[in-house]
């Protein structure tokens, strides 16, 4: 292998604030920040959606109408009533 062409890789941990969620991984993305996890000091980057949250996981969808856009686009696409012959 060439020396110093292949980016650091090291212990990372990714919280997610609004949950408490903490995961330790392992990647390149190493300039977030620190933080301690069992000890030791690890770089650290915080999210805002994680599995605890999102909506898929979590099974809370919430369907966010901006201005009426989803009932306009409900309205355009109903079933229509077949017409008479």
């Amino acid at each position: 292998m060439k020396d110093k062409i292949h980016p650091q890789y090291d212990f990372l941990l990714i919280r997610c604030p609004s949950t408490g969620t903490e995961i330790l991984t392992r990647s390149t993305k190493l300039n977030g920040g620190t933080a301690t996890f069992a000890g030791k000091e690890v770089a650290s980057i915080a999210v805002e959606v994680c599995s605890d949250n999102h909506p898929f996981y979590s099974g809370k969808s919430m369907i966010v109408d901006t201005a009426g856009r989803v009932d306009a686009f409900n309205k355009r696409f109903a079933k229509k009533a077949p017409a008479a012959k």
